[in-house]
């Protein structure tokens, strides 16, 4: 790293701000990543934080970036982030929070793996028999377990906007056949892996969403996020029963809370409940304990 200096976050340059995490540019190579307690569901960023969120997503990350490096490198930098961020005050607040990261190329797809029919999956092959052009058993019910996981990439969306299903073919186009086929391979490796895993620790992992970046020599990494509750589907697998909608340790149980609700799923998103909060909270606790300490 080439002459880091220390300094606070507020004297780095803040350069992109996602529908979770903040971007500051340290130098011409690296970058602080900061989890915010922000939530998004549906595309939405929600009016209301998740105390402690943003520390539990930093951790799991770290967590599955450790046990995945067999499999593709990440963009971990070996840095700790009181190199850069100085000030203990500031340090305190900022807590497991954050990551020095390489500044790598992201690849405009989301790469999802699905292991079991639910959410838009599920909905697609109601309307189709298939996910993302990928056809299916016929009989399959709500949160069946498929056959074998499928990846289902989706394009990426700006914050207010929704991301959408497309097929192999499309990300083709848009990456090049060799590395569309390597992400894909790659998605799938990591999560039959992970997935496995996390079963033995009582945790279903339905599906989830990865990002890749490139390094400058075109080296693919894996970035972003690891199999989070923010990015993945938990299900407790002693409570898992096809045909309905598993309880879940994720995101998924606000969504399913504003489903009740009379919201066009457009900004701004509604006001949550204490209650909801405190139990989305309690459930990310839940399956960061299950998953790096059990």
């Amino acid at each position: 790293m080439n002459a880091l200096h220390q300094s606070d976050l507020a004297k780095l340059r803040l350069i992109g701000r996602g529908k979770v995490r903040d971007l500051y540019e340290i130098d011409s190579e690296h970058l602080l990543m900061v989890a915010s307690d922000r939530l998004s569901a549906f595309d939405v960023v929600l009016p209301q934080p998740i105390p402690g969120k943003g520390e539990v997503l930093t951790r799991v990350s770290r967590f599955w970036f450790a046990r995945t490096a067999q499999l593709v490198p990440n963009h971990l930098a070996d840095i700790p982030v009181s190199a850069v961020v100085e000030d203990p005050e500031e340090l305190a607040r900022l807590g497991d929070r954050a990551m020095v990261v390489r500044r790598l190329t992201p690849l405009p797809v989301e790469a999802i793996v699905r292991g079991y029919l639910i959410g838009s999956g599920w909905k697609d092959y109601r309307e189709g028999g298939s996910v993302c052009g990928i056809a299916l058993p016929p009989g399959l019910r709500q949160a069946d377990r498929l056959p074998a996981p499928i990846y289902t990439p989706s394009t990426k969306a700006e914050i207010g906007g929704h991301d959408e299903n497309v097929d192999f073919a499309h990300t083709e186009r848009l990456l090049g056949p060799a590395l569309a086929e390597q992400v894909r391979d790659t998605s799938l490796a990591v999560y039959r892996d992970c997935a496995e895993y996390a079963l033995a620790r009582g945790i279903i992992i339905a599906d989830t969403k990865l990002e890749f970046g490139l390094d400058g020599e075109g080296r693919l990494h894996l970035i972003d996020e690891v199999l989070t509750p923010d990015s993945s589907r938990f299900w407790p697998a002693d409570q898992y029963r096809p045909g309905t909608s598993p309880p879940s340790f994720d995101k998924q149980f606000v969504r399913d809370y504003l489903e009740t609700l009379d919201w066009d799923k457009t900004p701004p998103g509604p006001m949550l409940p204490q209650e909801i909060i405190d139990r989305t909270a309690a459930k990310y606790r839940e399956a960061e304990e299950r998953l790096t300490r059990g």
